[in-house]
């Protein structure tokens, strides 16, 4: 990916009006393992996928707490993240401090991307490598932003971000005009099957995601693995009684072609999983 001369230092511009360090900064977010985020009226719930370096170690943090009514989930560089989370810590006490009231989420928000911001300006710094969907609540709703290694920041329904997440994109287009409505289990069970499409076939256990819950009048809080696996095992089953029941539709449909039946229903097995 280089670029000769134009991508040697952030405030280059290149002929064609790029910042090609920026683009860079975005690109890690790419690189990262995936993290998603949806929210209803009252809710949001933000999932990532853990991923350790090797067996032998321990899965990077991926889901930071703000405040009680504020957390992020981030793809990218985690040390990044982490130092953007504690910036986002003490504006929330500060102003907690200040104004004995919490800090409205479209303004922690605004504070963030003008930090990020400053990153594009300035020859001896470099951009922020990482990418944060902030969700909290305040006395407005339920919100959802996503905030760009580039300064840019955007308000979403739902949202991935990291490795593989257009599947969870996919998914998540289908189903979020029902999102505003949906109940808390609801939106958490979306964002599982959102973050199991993001790995390609590999099998979703609580060990391998962290889920976050934050709502109107439940404050933010990760929940526990055990919790995460029955929920996990729920959707599962669903699954499997609703695939058990269509192969016997067609099984009596088709009397006379039992086995290529059975062929069949063993080839469309795992897309249902």
């Amino acid at each position: 990916m280089f670029r000769n001369q134009y991508d040697t230092d952030v405030t280059t511009w290149s002929p064609a009006g790029r910042l090609f360090q920026v683009e860079y900064a975005m690109e890690a977010v790419k690189q990262g393992s995936a993290a998603i985020g949806l929210r209803s009226k009252t809710h949001v719930v933000l999932a990532c996928v853990n991923k350790a370096n090797s067996e032998l170690s321990s899965h990077q943090k991926k889901i930071f707490k703000v405040d009680d009514h504020i957390g992020v989930a981030i793809a990218g560089l985690t040390a990044d993240g982490r130092v953007l989370s504690r910036y986002m810590r003490t504006e929330c006490i500060n102003y907690s401090f200040n104004y004995e009231s919490p800090l409205p989420v479209g303004r922690l928000v605004v504070q963030l991307a003008d930090k990020a911001q400053v990153c594009t300006q300035r020859s001896w710094k470099r951009p922020y490598g990482v990418g944060l969907l902030v969700g909290g609540t305040d006395e407005s709703g339920a919100h959802l932003y996503y905030n760009c290694p580039s300064g840019n920041y955007f308000e979403y329904q739902a949202f991935a971000i990291g490795s593989r997440s257009q599947a969870a994109k996919t998914y998540l287009e289908r189903r979020f005009e029902n999102f505003m409505g949906s109940s808390r289990d609801d939106l958490i069970k979306d964002a599982l099957i959102a973050v199991r499409e993001t790995l390609q076939g590999e099998t979703l256990k609580s060990s391998i995601c962290t889920v976050a819950v934050v709502g109107v009048d439940e404050a933010f809080h990760i929940l526990d693995q055990e919790t995460v696996q029955q929920l996990i095992n729920a959707f599962e089953i669903v699954g499997e009684t609703e695939a058990g029941a269509a192969e016997e539709d067609t099984a009596a449909a088709e009397e006379g072609t039992a086995a290529e039946q059975g062929a069949a229903a063993q080839d469309a097995a795992p897309m249902d999983i």
